[in-house]
């Protein structure tokens, strides 16, 4: 080889290596720079912030991971009580997590003491924030029974202390499920070093939002307590404020506990991931645990019910002496073996509430991705400056059930929410109202004589909103005389065809009180949801974000 060649040679080589080094340099650094216009991300410079060591999402207090897939939702059993309420349909569902038990009275004791001290039912202003999210004990109550010990101790006596929770109407279980999550994200923020809360010196009319945290996050910086700093931004090695709020691109801050959507909820029970067999995936499991029976058939356990269910007319839990499940009433959570996402008593125990609005049918023809029935759409209300509207002590909004029961709507530090309106829904093609509840219900006869359907008495006056009524329900009215008291006035009228209104919600699973034939994930029955009962309870479900599997990648070679 010539002088010349070895010399191009020479320059060829340097060029290769200039160029690897380049490239190894921007592979290693971008990560922290942006591959959009090559600033630096978390600079000292006060730049953009965003986490860019995030993994995936943390599992939640008492959570589960649930791994989304295809299933066939709805009973292929036969339908014995001919319902034709829950047709066989596929679904897909996203990944999410739920709780492993149904939550116990424990559980919901802590929230009430958290609510008692934040707002004492002894204060006017108060006290119908706490009386409101009380269970009713008195459930427990039959007119030819004498249940007077679980009236008087259920709900707080230790013995009964991680027994599910009952009393509980859908709506308290949704201000549960809220209240949770405020909870657990100040937790979050006090863990990451974003916040450093006295507990003691809690302050009702500055209640810590996540809505509002994620929207002004400078609300909750409340100086010194008693010498003790209250922090509400991130601190350095050196104990420094550095003024960054955990946004949202800090991945502090989680999604929301929620109840489950009964596609979710069902999914969730036939508890699918260690089974791929053919027959199993289209459907063909009946009970949350392996198998056609109740009855373990493990040598150590056979003969064993796998859940607390009636047996048998009297039989709540067999004989003294050979209780084969072993419970008369409802049962400790984890007292029967789980499915196979390590979820208890999806079948027996209590019966579950679940997200949707009930209707007769599921329609899988519009949608069978995420399937959920009652959707309303809000937005954020704004003030005449263009700030968020925030719920003050004296704006509180109170409402009256058809129970005569009084609940607060909101609290005090939360963001007021309104429905949306024409500046989100105007030519949008995929939502054109805030209120989806009623979208496609099924009812043939509410959409063929739209007009006509819902006319009232002779002699009761027809109003517009009467007419659009997708289901003609009774109309029970609560108001309050002059003096304050309650006049209740029941729907006496004989024109009512149904049950079913926006106000009924579903619950799953067989519970303490039913028969078998209840057991099976794919049963759906409805309940008034300001409504509760002795045998219907919850638990709480949150969405995953990220990835749809927790699988770990594959190193790359």
């Amino acid at each position: 080889m010539d002088m010349k060649n070895v010399a191009i040679l020479k320059v060829f080589l340097i060029a290769v290596l200039s160029v690897t080094a380049f490239s190894c340099k921007k592979s290693s650094s971008s990560k922290n720079s942006s591959r959009a216009t090559g600033w630096q991300i978390n600079g000292r410079d006060g730049g953009f912030q965003y986490n860019t060591n995030f993994k995936e999402q943390e599992t939640a207090p008492g959570l589960v991971f649930i791994e989304g897939g295809t299933f066939t939702k709805g009973r292929v059993q036969d339908d014995v009580m001919h319902d034709w309420n829950n047709t066989p349909t596929q679904q897909h569902v996203q990944s999410f997590y739920m709780d492993e038990t149904e939550v116990t009275n424990l559980m919901y004791v802590e929230y009430l003491d958290y609510m008692k001290k934040l707002y004492p039912p002894d204060d006017e202003l108060y006290k119908n924030i706490y009386n409101g999210i009380l269970p009713d004990t008195l459930v427990w109550r039959n007119r030819l029974g004498y249940n007077e010990v679980m009236t008087e101790n259920y709900l707080r006596h230790p013995a009964y202390a991680e027994y599910p929770v009952v009393g509980v109407s859908w709506i308290q279980a949704v201000e549960y499920s809220n209240w949770r999550t405020d909870r657990v994200n100040e937790l979050n923020l006090q863990k990451s070093g974003y916040r450093d809360i006295n507990v003691a010196e809690v302050d009702p009319d500055n209640y810590f939002s996540t809505d509002r945290y994620k929207v002004d996050p400078s609300a909750y910086d409340n100086g010194d307590t008693d010498g003790r700093r209250n922090r509400n931004v991130r601190v350095d090695a050196d104990g420094n404020e550095t003024g960054v709020y955990a946004s949202m691109e800090t991945g502090v801050i989680g999604p929301k506990y929620r109840l489950p959507t009964e596609v979710e909820w069902e999914y969730a029970a036939l508890g699918l991931s260690e089974i791929r067999s053919y027959n199993l995936y289209r459907g063909r499991k009946k009970y949350p645990w392996d198998g056609q029976y109740t009855r373990s058939g493990k040598r150590k356990y056979r003969g064993d019910q796998l859940a607390n269910f009636k047996q048998g007319k009297g039989d709540y839990g067999g004989i003294a002496g050979w209780s084969d499940d072993g419970a008369d009433i409802t049962n400790a959570v984890k007292s029967y073996e789980p499915n196979d996402y390590g979820l208890y008593d999806m079948a027996g125990n209590v019966a579950e509430w679940v997200a949707d609005v009930y209707r007769p049918i599921v329609d899988d023809e519009f949608n069978d991705f995420n399937y959920y029935r009652g959707n309303v759409y809000t937005k954020n209300a704004i003030t005449e400056e263009g700030t968020v509207k925030v719920v003050e002590t004296d704006e509180i909004i109170y409402d009256t059930l058809s129970n005569g029961r009084i609940v607060a709507r909101n609290l005090p530090g939360e963001i007021v929410k309104v429905p949306v309106d024409e500046n989100e829904t105007y030519l949008r093609p995929n939502f054109d109202r805030a209120d989806n509840i009623n979208f496609r219900d099924g009812d043939r006869r509410s959409s063929r004589n739209f007009e006509s359907f819902g006319e009232e008495d002779e002699d009761e006056a027809t109003t517009d909103s009467d007419t659009r009524k997708m289901y003609n329900s009774p109309k029970h009215t609560i108001t309050r005389d002059s003096l304050g008291n309650l006049v209740r006035e029941y729907d006496k009228s004989n024109n009512r065809t149904s049950l079913i209104n926006d106000e009924v919600r579903v619950y799953k699973g067989g519970s303490w009180k039913d028969r078998e034939y209840w057991l099976d994930p794919a049963q759906r029955r409805y309940f008034p949801q300001d409504m509760a009962t002795d045998y219907i309870g919850f638990r709480c479900a949150m969405s995953r974000v990220g990835s749809k599997s927790k699988m770990k990648q594959k190193k790359k070679a």
